[in-house]
This record gives structure tokens, sequence and C-alpha cells, in this order.
């Protein structure tokens, strides 16, 4: 176990911190890194891998490293953008449900639990062949179905924060409602949503990646995974290795990301058990 600034890191988490590290280092300097761009053309089809394409070509004669790379870039940032967007929007109206209560928790939540009660896949086929597949449409679906998952541990987390003593004095005092929010309730309920964080991501990360892999995900002319499966799945019959390549980047992202996951709420666990 290694220690960095006080911290204590098993081998598993540095193992997932590392496979992070590189997929974000590939997904920021790609235009750097990669050997050519991810629409050109180099060669014949499912060509080998060589000196030249160490991961050979692609169905359409494109250099499979640089699209993998490229395809990261993509991927990640699109799954990112799409995180980050759920847990405003969930922490938010969880927070405001747990704080105000009464007809505005009652409102908010039998609205997450109508979205909840449709399957996930299901309403955003639907949304995404309705409205179309641009990136924008994308983010904006998967963020407001995701957010669902988000406000339920939000509003769970800060309805156990909200009855604490220390939370009464501010408002006892005279805090206003953002102040409580931002003070008392936000830095208690981080190490939960941080582990939530790392989960709600991988699912993201899958659902675009199964997406893509339907046509419905992220369109050409930009990289991507899960449809670099779909691709290159032809490739298997003429046993070429070609779909496996970023078949394994996704299943490598997510373990790394979940060994990350799995040490936060380890972490979490012993930190709330020293303070009981």
């Amino acid at each position: 176990m290694k220690r960095i600034k006080g911290i204590s890191l098993p081998l598993s988490a540095m193992i997932g911190l590392f496979i992070i590290g590189v997929n974000l280092f590939g997904a920021l300097f790609a235009p750097w890194i990669a050997p050519h761009t991810e629409t050109d053309s180099i060669g014949d089809i499912w060509m080998l891998p060589s000196l030249q394409m160490p991961l050979g070509t692609d169905n359409l004669g494109r250099d499979m490293l640089s699209r993998i790379l490229f395809g990261a870039r993509t991927t990640i940032a699109i799954a990112l953008a799409i995180t980050f967007s759920s847990f405003v929007i969930g922490i938010i109206t969880g927070f405001m449900a747990a704080i105000c209560g009464k007809w505005v928790d009652m409102v908010l939540t039998r609205v997450v639990d109508t979205l909840m009660s449709i399957p996930v896949l299901i309403l955003a086929l639907i949304v995404l062949s309705v409205m179309g597949t641009s990136i924008p449409v994308l983010v904006a679906t998967i963020a407001l179905l995701d957010a669902t998952r988000v406000f339920r541990l939000a509003r769970l987390v800060a309805q156990g924060i909200v009855c604490q003593e220390y939370v009464e004095v501010a408002r006892l005092r005279g805090e206003g409602l953002f102040w409580v929010l931002r003070k008392e309730i936000l830095p208690n309920a981080i190490p939960p949503l941080l582990a939530e964080f790392g989960m709600r991501f991988c699912f993201t990360f899958l659902f675009i990646a199964g997406l893509s892999f339907l046509g419905l995900g992220i369109q050409p002319p930009y990289a991507d995974w899960g449809s670099m499966v779909r691709d290159n799945a032809q490739a298997i019959n003429f046993g070429q290795l070609a779909p496996l390549y970023p078949a394994a980047a996704i299943a490598l992202l997510t373990i790394g990301v979940n060994l990350v996951v799995d040490w936060l709420l380890a972490r979490n666990n012993v930190s709330l058990g020293d303070g009981a």
C-alpha cells in the first residue's frame, strides 16, 4: 500500500488511476500522438498490424490506433459532459427536495418516479429516434435520464444531513437557504456523491458505447469506440482482431474507474466508521 500526501492507496486503486491516466493522456493529446487523423484512409481494409500501423486498419482502411486515440477523446469527453450535467441537475433538485420538503419534495419525487418507471434504454431510443442523434441532443437526453438516479441519492444524503444539529443551528441564526446548501450540506455530501460520480460515469460511458453500437450514438465522422466495434464486427469472420481493440479499450477504462470507485467507497466507509 502506497501513501500519497497522507492518503493510503492500495494496489488496485493505483492500477485504476494508471488506467484512467493513460486514457486521459491519450484523449487530451490525441492530435499530437496519433500517427494519422481519424478520417485518413491509409491502406486496404483490415490490414494486419505492422510497424507503421501497430493495430492495423479498419473497415475503411483507416489507422485503428489513431481512431482509438481520437475515439477516447470523443467518448470520454461526452461521457464526462453527460455525467457532470446529470449531477448538476440531480444534486440541485435532490437538495431542494430534502430542504424544502412538503409539496416540493412530493412533486419532484413523483416526477422522478415516473421517469424511472420507464426503461432507460427504451426511452432514450424513442427520444433519439424522434429528435435526432446530434451530440447536444445525446448529451441532454442521457443527462436528464441519468439525473433521476442522482436525485434519489442526493435527496437521501441531504435528508440525513438536514436533521443534524449544526444545520438547525445555522437556520436558527438566520442563514439563508443557499448558505446552508453551500456550507453545511454540500461539503458533508461530497464523499458519497464523488463515489457515485465514478459509478455514473461508467454507466454513461457504457450506455454511449451501446447506443453507438446500435447506430444511435455518436455519429461519423467522429471516432467512437462503440461504433468502431460495430463497424469492424465482420472482421472476426476473417480472423482479424480489429473489433477487439475498441472493445478492450471500453473494458479497460470501465475496470479502471471501478477500481478507483471501490477504493473511494471503502475509504468513505472507514472514515464514517472512525467518526462513529
